[in-house]
């Protein structure tokens, strides 16, 4: 495993599309390690691929209740909408209040390749949303409700 450096503000690849996972093969399981290693180190809830630089549809979420894996994310439901504060590694020292869905459906693969749906309410909603965003060239200043900071 090893720490990837984090792509700030004006990378451009932080606004492209991500690719398709076509298969889970030894090298996502590698970039899936060192995301999660970069997302710890970095002190962060959550980590996509085009945020290390690769432009494939893999994110990392853990909101304190374990590392969860997310290739080729696809969101099935979304409920409610609730205005919270958010931040990014790739924005540092940046926060603004943004709107989610309070809950969504979210079907993906995880590290093994292996199809799950899961259901997630609240902060850990929110922080599923934020990072497909990034999969799709999408960042949080961009849904900004309300800006602090610079």
């Amino acid at each position: 495993m090893a720490l990837r450096n984090i792509r700030t503000d004006h990378d451009e690849i932080l606004r492209k599309k991500s690719k398709v996972v076509d298969e889970v093969n030894d090298r996502i399981k590698v970039l899936v390690k060192d995301m999660i290693e970069t997302m710890y180190a970095a002190e962060g809830v959550g980590l996509a691929a085009p945020q290390v630089g690769i432009l494939k549809r893999v994110a990392v979420v853990d909101v304190g209740e374990g590392v969860h894996v997310f290739i080729n994310p696809e969101i099935l439901e979304k409920e409610g909408a609730c205005v919270g504060l958010e931040g990014c590694l790739s924005l540092p020292g940046r926060q603004g209040e943004v709107e989610r869905p309070t809950r969504v459906k979210v079907k993906a693969l995880n590290e093994n390749g292996e199809e799950f749906i899961l259901e997630a309410k609240d902060f850990f909603a929110r922080a599923i949303c934020h990072e497909i965003d990034h999969l799709d060239g999408i960042l949080f200043i961009d849904k900004l409700v309300k800006s602090e900071g610079n």
